[in-house]
């Protein structure tokens, strides 16, 4: 009779990942997670500056001490050799190193499919033959032609993703989209798409841009997580480098300074439909808006009837040319977070 192999538990080892990491505080020795944030957030900056960081055994931002060097194997998909080239060289400045001597391998095939057998067995082979201890994927939707939100296909590819890190002993860093207008949801439960991609990751960091306010959040299966941690995209202008770096590491922790003043019910929704490029649906507004449903449509009937939302049988948008109007202009009640007893707040 065949049976699986068991250990009594207080036997286990007490090494492991789960225990140990590659950079202290932002990503654990052999995890495999995701690196979220919205368009334009700088998430592929900082999936480089690990990159090189891991490479070098240097300390990642110049303060995330590196505890393990490597081979870092790195798939860029969207941008181009020679940008990827340039912020490698803009970061190795930042960080005083060169970088011809990284063992820093980039694939350069035109397209990898993950949702393909000869693409996975592709990547399968590379990772035996260069015995990387990270690879980075940069982003998940680049890599498949799956329903994101299908989960039964979401999991397909996460699995393929664990079994190689199992097997291959190494990390997995995937870069991914999160929703336009998330910012009042909590990090991981802003990523677009199944909630698989929050779930599967042992470590997972968040970029956000608050105004021109950039913020790291960090998430980890076996570790304490961090919030608000500051970032700036610097210049070097003598070399005409960029690179990441904290703005002030005294901050780590710290909640960020509250907005002047409240966007009302109007402006949200404004923003929200500006930021679309197709109707939003109502459900789609209230998660976006991270407004009550009562609240929602009083604020959406009015600016209906003011000409500056247009209803359309797939949802809303924006009237050409419309802006939120001037928060003393229309009277929207704004429902107070906790009240219920049906009244609202003006």
């Amino acid at each position: 009779m065949n049976l699986l192999p068991v250990q009594r538990a207080g036997e286990l080892s007490l090494e492991g990942p789960q225990t140990q990491w590659l950079i202290e505080d932002l990503w654990g020795e052999q995890a495999v997670g995701i690196l979220g944030g919205e368009p334009k957030c700088c998430k592929s900056f900082l999936a480089l500056d690990i990159a090189v960081s891991v490479a070098s055994k240097t300390k990642c931002l110049r303060h995330f001490p590196v505890r393990r060097q490597g081979t870092v194997l790195l798939f860029p998909a969207e941008d181009s050799l020679a940008i990827v080239r340039q912020r490698l060289e803009g970061i190795c400045a930042a960080a005083r190193i060169s970088l011809g001597s990284l063992p820093i391998e980039v694939i350069t095939a035109p397209a990898l499919r993950l949702d393909k057998e000869s693409d996975r067995q592709l990547l399968s082979n590379t990772v035996q033959s260069l015995r990387p201890i990270l690879l980075i994927l940069d982003p998940l939707i680049r890599l498949h032609r799956l329903d994101e939100n299908d989960a039964s296909q979401v999991a397909g590819l996460l699995s393929f993703l664990r079994h190689l890190q199992r097997e291959f002993q190494l990390a997995v860093l995937l870069v991914h989209h999160a929703r336009k207008g998330s910012n009042s949801s909590r990090p991981g439960q802003a990523l677009r798409g199944s909630s698989e991609l929050h779930g599967w990751g042992d470590s997972n960091l968040y970029m956000r841009r608050r105004g021109q306010q950039l913020t790291l959040s960090t998430e980890h299966r076996a570790a304490a997580s961090r919030d608000h941690i500051p970032l700036e995209l610097a210049e070097d202008r003598e070399r005409s480098a960029l690179s990441l770096s904290l703005v002030d590491p005294e901050q780590i922790g710290q909640s960020p300074p509250a907005p002047a003043s409240q966007k009302s019910p109007a402006e949200r929704i404004c923003n929200a439909l500006a930021q679309s490029d197709h109707p939003v649906t109502l459900q789609e507004l209230r998660k976006l808006c991270a407004m009550r449903t009562a609240s929602l449509c009083s604020a959406l009937a009015e600016l209906c009837e003011e000409g500056i939302v247009i209803k359309q049988s797939r949802g809303y948008r924006l009237q050409e040319g419309a802006s939120a109007p001037d928060p003393v202009s229309l009277s929207l009640p704004i429902q107070t977070p906790g009240n219920g007893n049906g009244k609202h707040e003006s």
